[in-house]
């Protein structure tokens, strides 16, 4: 009975675990473990935790291993106690302890060298402040005052003086070529009407393009963006140049050439300046604006727009695309930062094209020439050489697309277009040889007759 009696709580611990396990069910069994696994991974401390606790354990109770930093001074202190704070800790570092009679001499020189090198860090110190001063006062804005014998110079840069002695000289070549007898009366009336109106409208190209020059390297130093000069003294001068211009021209000249002028002003102002933004219309129409000098010129001479007028804008219309395309291709970082719209930016495949094909159109328009009876057959045989020359590099630009065929094509450019009109009006028609046969325009056999008498 007694061995009956100790065993029965073990059998009755082992039914009621046996009892608890069917009531709980044993699929939960495995969801359990898994849950105080996870409680127990949370509330476990890290080495890293217990590292931590370790050293705040420490530094809290051993004095002698805790952190011994300066304490930061109040800002509410007045400025007198920190001034004397800092005389005090001056006093207390550089305070000097007793020397030996021995090292006297060495400690005076040495001094001494200390306050030379004093000196000389406070000299340069003075000299850099007085550096930084300046260059901010270089870099503010300043007003530029205007002197007067500078005023000449400034207002041949914002004419562009020798884009302006160019028209003049291709309005010249006009002139010179028209089949009538020269009147030096009304070359330099047209010559200095031309020049006008090219000084007023390259003056108010100016005026508008001012904040995109100074973003531009070639344009930076023009007198607007520098402040040389005032945008109302600017426009004074453009009005100053291009109304006596007109008037000059269209009194002194005939009203065909007055109007060819004016219109040419609008043009380049108000159509291809404007257009420089938005398309790259713009290089087609600035090679119109090109092509009217030459053609002023003979409207000068002749007073009528006949085929010679045509081809001789013709000529500085092709002539203008290889030289403006070839200019414009090494100008192109510039040309992108200003916001200008040309072809050598956007387009750079056209561009080349375009270039090439005027250059080839300059050997037709030299053909087309004789057959107008404006010069003898021996103009396109003479200008043949030159003009495969320019094509020749206009090839090499297309084919190689680099700064270098750019660059020679359009110092090419520079010397073909006078050496082409040169030999123009070497191979021009005598009047000798139109009065013969009844070519000259408005009453010709009057004018021959004035040449023949001595």
């Amino acid at each position: 009975m007694s061995a009956t009696r100790r065993c029965c709580p073990p059998r009755a611990l082992a039914g009621l675990f046996v009892w608890r396990v069917r009531n709980t069910g044993v699929p939960q069994i495995p969801c359990r473990f898994v849950h105080i696994y996870h409680v127990a991974n949370n509330r476990l401390i890290t080495f890293q935790y217990f590292n931590f606790l370790k050293r705040m354990y420490v530094t809290q109770c051993n004095k002698d291993l805790r952190q011994r930093a300066k304490p930061k001074s109040d800002s509410t202190v007045s400025p007198f106690h920190e001034l004397q704070q800092l005389d005090q800790e001056k006093k207390v570092v550089h305070k000097i302890s007793p020397v030996s009679p021995i090292h006297q001499l060495g400690s005076e020189t040495s001094s001494r060298n200390e306050l030379r090198e004093m000196k000389s860090a406070a000299e340069t110190e003075g000299s850099v402040i007085q550096v930084g001063a300046e260059s901010k006062e270089d870099r503010q804005w300043k007003e530029m005052k205007l002197r007067l014998d500078e005023l000449p110079g400034i207002l041949a840069r914002l004419s562009k003086i020798k884009l302006t002695a160019l028209v003049v000289s291709t309005t010249s070549a006009g002139f010179a070529m028209a089949p009538v007898p020269f009147e030096l009366t009304c070359f330099l009336l047209a010559s200095l009407g031309t020049g006008l109106a090219s000084c007023a409208a390259n003056s108010i190209n100016q005026f508008f393009e001012v904040p995109f020059d100074s973003n531009m390297n070639r344009t930076k130093n023009r007198p607007l963006v520098r402040g040389q000069i005032s945008p109302l003294l600017a426009v004074c001068f453009a009005a100053s140049c291009g109304i006596p211009g007109i008037a000059l021209l269209t009194l002194g000249v005939n009203p065909l050439t007055g109007a060819l002028g004016a219109f040419n002003i609008f043009l380049y102002t108000c159509c291809y300046t404007p257009l420089k933004r938005m398309s790259i219309a713009n290089t087609w129409v600035g090679a119109v604006v090109g092509a009217i000098p030459p053609m002023m010129g003979w409207t000068a001479a002749t007073g009528s727009l006949d085929a010679g007028a045509l081809l001789l804008g013709g000529i500085l219309y092709s002539w203008q695309f290889p030289h403006f395309n070839a200019l414009s291709w090494g100008l192109r970082e510039d040309y992108s930062r200003g916001g200008y719209c040309m072809m050598s930016v956007t387009h750079p495949g056209l561009c080349r094209r375009v270039a090439l094909r005027h250059c080839l159109a300059l050997i037709g328009l030299s053909v087309v020439a004789p057959a107008l009876d404006i010069t003898t057959w021996t103009f396109p045989i003479i200008s043949l050489p030159i003009n495969l020359y320019i094509s020749y590099l206009g090839f090499q630009f297309y084919r190689d697309a680099d700064r270098s065929s750019s660059r020679k094509l359009f110092f090419c450019s520079l010397w073909h277009l006078p050496m082409l009109l040169l030999v123009m009006f070497t191979c021009k028609k005598s009047l000798l040889e139109k009065e013969d046969k009844g070519d000259l325009p408005g009453g010709g056999h009057e004018a021959a007759m004035e040449i023949r008498l001595p």
